[in-house]
């Protein structure tokens, strides 16, 4: 169970800031306790331990601030603010034991050796096969005036590029999904007995299934991110391949599913935004910038002190986490005017902290960021007069927030504009 809903539980402490936050229910919104924690000061103290921040100028100062980090000073990862994660002996958990949790130097070589894969000039390549797939799975779609938006299309393709990044044959696709979707709960904490059940047993099959394609990339390898660092000069350790190779399906999965969900919601509920997309197709790429600023996939990280320091004027000691509330800080009102309302032509929307910021900043941002607007820019082009056919069941998780099923109707354009 999460430590802090432990917490929680035990000392009655939801009249307090993180409280509020950490313990709120899958559906609550999440902003309003936003605003609260923002409107407590810059910096608010938790009974629980750490601080809580909603302030956008100072959760960017502290995610580029090198005496923070997610480490703590005995080398421990952020997991020490849980317990069991899941992880069998043997297998392999792709955020505890990847560079998500590490600091510089490991984190540094091991971001390096994949960070070729994201270049802008590399995800210009991709650009042209994404829109081919996305136009694959509507066309799919095309005969259906009904379909579930987040199974049948925002589910699928993700997992496509992440399948084609990483070399992996397409009869392997349904297991991709069905362990993307399993695994995600690494990126939160809502579990039952059944997902920790499904972790641990989806955790030890990826193992087995990424030793066993590393070692057939190591004799054939291809054009692929499994190949290359299967065959680098500067060989990565089993462990160390095996948890990148996992994290790049499970976050490249997970964000960018929610930021396709995110904003196919807001443009069903918001029809000037709607009309704004349709009739400004090749500016989509504001809008997705205004969907992860207005309602990020990822509504919180936290950053833990690795010396005695001062911040805001609180005296942290080593080890001291902060949360910074990312979700919050994206609707600062000192940074964003008139911060709730969504507005593609928001002139400084790109200033968000979805991605996060300084050497953490987010890996695969650019490729999320192209996944979801070719989808988003072709889902309203194809379906103009798309609409909700039923009611949005959310994830039950609260830092990771989208919705899992969302059921929609509409009539396809057979022709698309040209």
């Amino acid at each position: 169970m999460f430590a802090w809903r432990a917490a929680l539980q035990a000392q009655n402490l939801f009249g307090d800031p993180a409280a509020r936050v950490l313990g709120r229910g899958p559906n609550t919104d999440p902003y309003r306790r936003y605003d609260k924690v923002r409107g407590g000061g810059e910096l608010i103290r938790s009974k629980l331990g750490v601080y809580v921040t909603a302030s956008h100028g100072l959760a960017n100062s502290v995610l580029r601030d090198g005496r923070f980090g997610v480490q703590t000073s005995n080398g421990l990862g952020r997991d020490e603010w849980q317990v069991d994660r899941g992880k069998k002996p043997g297998s392999v958990h792709p955020i505890d034991d990847s560079f998500l949790s590490l600091d510089p130097p490991t984190h540094t070589r091991l971001r390096r050796q994949v960070a070729p894969w994201f270049t802008p000039r590399a995800l210009r390549d991709q650009t042209e096969r994404i829109e081919k797939i996305v136009a694959r799975f509507l066309d799919e779609l095309a005969d259906r005036d009904r379909f579930d938006v987040i199974g049948d299309f925002a589910v699928r393709v993700p997992i496509q590029v992440i399948c084609d990044l990483l070399g992996v044959p397409d009869a392997e696709y349904p297991r991709f999904v069905r362990w993307g979707a399993i695994v995600a709960l690494a990126l939160d904490s809502t579990w039952t007995l059944t997902d920790y059940r499904q972790l641990r047993i989806a955790l030890a099959e990826m193992a087995e299934f990424f030793t066993d394609l590393v070692a057939e990339r190591k004799k054939h390898p291809g054009n692929d991110v499994v190949s290359e660092l299967a065959t680098a000069d500067e060989p990565l350790a089993v462990h160390d391949l095996l948890a990148t190779v996992e994290l790049l399906l499970v976050a490249g999965f997970e964000t960018t599913v929610n930021l396709i969900g995110n904003g196919v919601l807001e443009l069903l509920r918001n029809n000037e935004a709607r009309e704004w997309l349709l009739s400004h197709p090749d500016q989509a790429d504001d809008l997705v910038e205004e969907v992860l600023r207005h309602d990020p996939p990822v509504q919180y990280t936290m950053r833990l002190a690795h010396e005695p320091l001062t911040l805001a004027g609180a005296d942290l000691p080593t080890d001291t986490g902060v949360v910074l509330l990312l979700a919050g800080a994206n609707r600062d009102p000192s940074v964003f005017a008139d911060p709730n309302r969504f507005d593609p032509t928001r002139p400084n929307n790109r200033e968000h902290l979805a991605f996060s910021a300084g050497i953490h900043y987010c890996l695969g941002a650019g490729l999320a960021r192209i996944e979801a607007t070719v989808a988003l820019r072709a889902l309203f082009e194809r379906y103009p007069d798309l609409r909700a056919a039923g009611t949005a069941k959310r994830r039950r998780s609260r830092n990771i927030r989208g919705a899992r099923v969302l059921p929609v109707r509409g009539r396809a354009i057979r022709a698309l504009p040209a």
